[in-house]
């Protein structure tokens, strides 16, 4: 889809509910629904992260997606794909603050430039110990991305269409934090397996995409 006719439809997003666990759990595993509903979340005290869902026109004029690969290293998220952003810092003056910050600071593109279009439903992430919030943002042209190399292995251009396609939807067995070979709702996305928290937060943008028009 070209993006002028993307940012068109999307300026309805702000009138739109959010579907939350609904939508999540259509991406999660049987196990980490368990995992979840057995957890005193705020009793873990929780730290707090933004994180960032940018469309943008690639060179054709094209509906785009950024996704990154993080680089291996000790931590739960390693070698994952995911959005740009991280955790909030005392600098930022709320979450969508930190994802401006965080995505200029990962990918290189200027958080002044995002159009932030809906705050989604934020998500408990296990592993981590992170309420992670996300934003559908825009911006008007294609950015020239520069990864931030300790942390990002390599940056991924996800076009609309394939995003959107039920052909990208597939199962994996994977390793994870609760349990080994475990069966995993999945996207496959620009060459790579996309799952857990990630494809769980791109499950409910899919699903208000498809919602405010047809897609």
């Amino acid at each position: 889809m070209q993006f002028e006719e993307f940012v068109k439809r999307v300026s309805k997003l702000s009138n739109l509910d959010l579907p939350g666990q609904e939508a999540h759990y259509l991406m999660a595993p049987a196990e980490r629904i368990q995992q979840l509903s057995a957890l005193d979340v705020e009793q873990r005290k929780p730290r707090e992260a933004g994180v960032m869902a940018v469309f943008y026109p690639n060179s054709k004029g094209e509906t785009t997606l950024v996704l990154i690969l993080r680089r291996t290293y000790k931590g739960v998220h390693s070698n994952q794909v995911g959005f740009p952003g991280g955790k909030a810092e005392a600098v930022d003056v709320d979450l969508e603050d930190t994802a401006r910050r965080e995505t200029e600071e990962e990918v290189g593109l200027k958080g002044a430039d995002i159009r932030v279009l809906k705050k989604l439903t934020r998500l408990y992430i296990p592993p981590s110990n992170f309420w992670v919030q996300p934003f559908i943002g825009v911006v008007d042209y294609t950015p020239e991305f520069i990864p931030e190399e300790a942390e990002v292995a390599a940056i991924l251009e996800v076009p609309l269409t394939a995003f959107l396609s039920d052909n990208s939807l597939i199962r994996r067995q994977i390793d994870t934090s609760y349990g080994s070979m475990i069966d995993v709702p999945a996207f496959q996305l620009a060459g790579h397996v996309v799952w857990g928290a990630t494809a769980m937060m791109l499950s409910e943008i899919k699903w208000v995409l498809r919602q405010i028009d047809t897609f």
